[in-house]
């Protein structure tokens, strides 16, 4: 199966001070460095025209490009979506660590193989305000734009927590996955 759709959001590695509490991103589910998230196969699922809208963590945008790269796209934006985090009782701005600033935002960049594919909806707005989730996940809204946008595609979430309606998945938490093999990807229960 070949996608038009890819989503991603890799279990980024960084340097954070977030041991302090285990908070940190590797005490919530396994991480991969970017060679590890590099050689995965995605160029094999991606059709000839094909989006990838990509979460990258903000200290390290060197490192999403370069992934982006191996996997065979090219840049179109680093803001193709901007979330505003909100707490999900008291509302307002949800504050995180950051480094210079706090944090209270995440972006997903998008990237391009081969011909771009037709935007359906011109009206979609990058900008997202919504509950920050339990840690890392993001709100279902993106997966709505993302169709909204490019219409019924065929399309595939990696490194998915769960399987949501009509997109193939592929994470260590889901109950059907994609395979990921070079030269392949199949879907297994």
């Amino acid at each position: 199966m070949k996608y038009s759709l890819i989503y991603a959001d890799p279990p980024w590695t960084y340097n954070d001070k977030c041991a302090d509490g285990k908070r940190g991103a590797g005490f919530k589910y396994p991480t991969m460095s970017v060679a590890e998230i590099c050689r995965l196969p995605v160029w094999d699922l991606a059709a000839d025209s094909c989006l990838l809208a990509m979460w990258w963590v903000p200290t390290q945008p060197e490192e999403a490009l370069q992934v982006m790269r191996a996997w065979g796209f090219r840049l179109m934006t680093m803001k193709g979506f901007t979330w505003h985090k909100t707490n999900r009782v008291k509302g307002g701005s949800a504050i995180g660590m950051g480094w210079m600033t706090r944090a209270n935002s995440e972006d997903c960049l998008f990237a391009v193989k081969g011909k771009l594919p037709p935007r359906l909806d011109a009206s979609i707005c990058q900008h997202v305000t919504a509950p920050r989730m339990e840690h890392s996940a993001k709100p279902e809204a993106f997966r709505e734009k993302l169709v909204q946008l490019l219409g019924d595609v065929p399309r595939i979430e990696l490194f998915a927590r769960q399987q949501a309606d009509g997109w193939d998945s592929w994470g260590n938490q889901c109950d059907q996955s994609v395979i990921l093999v070079p030269g392949k990807a199949e879907v297994v229960v």
